[in-house]
């Protein structure tokens, strides 16, 4: 789990890792502003969004009601860091560095 799993090269460009599992820390640090099904004034920042289950999934990936801003974040090795606490660390940063 703490290793990043899935590294592959993109266009000779730089190794994009795969999301970790257990981390979700993509569906906790950041505000979500565009309903989700079961929040539907969105996500407010640092808050665990209602889809993840007991394994940090999510309930809605592959499906259609799944919000395209949750499809859009992709992995990368600055957000993932070494690990999930490196990982919420950096997305709270960038949340307060961009809010209004």
């Amino acid at each position: 789990m703490a290793a990043i799993e899935g590294c592959r090269e993109i266009l000779g460009g730089p190794v994009a890792p795969a999301c970790r599992s257990g981390c979700a820390a993509c569906c906790i640090a950041p505000s979500i502003s565009s309903p989700i099904p079961g929040m539907p004034h969105g996500k407010p920042a640092g808050v665990p969004c209602v889809q993840l289950d007991e394994a940090l999934g999510c309930r809605l990936f592959g499906r259609p009601e799944r919000p395209a801003v949750c499809g859009g974040l992709q992995p990368s090795a600055p957000m993932c860091g070494s690990g999930r606490e490196e990982a919420l660390a950096w997305l709270g940063r960038l949340e307060r560095e961009t809010a209004p």
